[in-house]
């Protein structure tokens, strides 16, 4: 898909030079910039999804519950 972008002629002679300088075009830039938003957008929800789990729950296990030493380091996996 194409766009059109609006910009001051320096802004984009800027830009372009910066672009040169990452060994990239001005057109690559801007597209990792948007697909970054995306990314972005992905990482505060999934920060937001955590926080809200967290409220939920206290944290605490079942009362008398308790992880075995060999549970917490899976030692039966290194086991032959």
């Amino acid at each position: 898909m194409n766009i059109t972008l609006s910009a001051d002629q320096k802004l984009i002679e800027q830009a372009r030079l910066f672009a040169k300088q990452q060994n990239t075009s001005l057109n690559n830039l801007i597209r990792m910039y948007l697909q970054s938003l995306g990314s972005e957008k992905k990482k505060a929800s999934r920060a937001e999804e955590f926080a809200g789990l967290a409220r939920q729950f206290s944290g605490r296990s079942p009362k008398g519950f308790k992880f075995t030493r060999d549970a917490i380091y899976d030692r039966s996996l290194k086991e032959p």
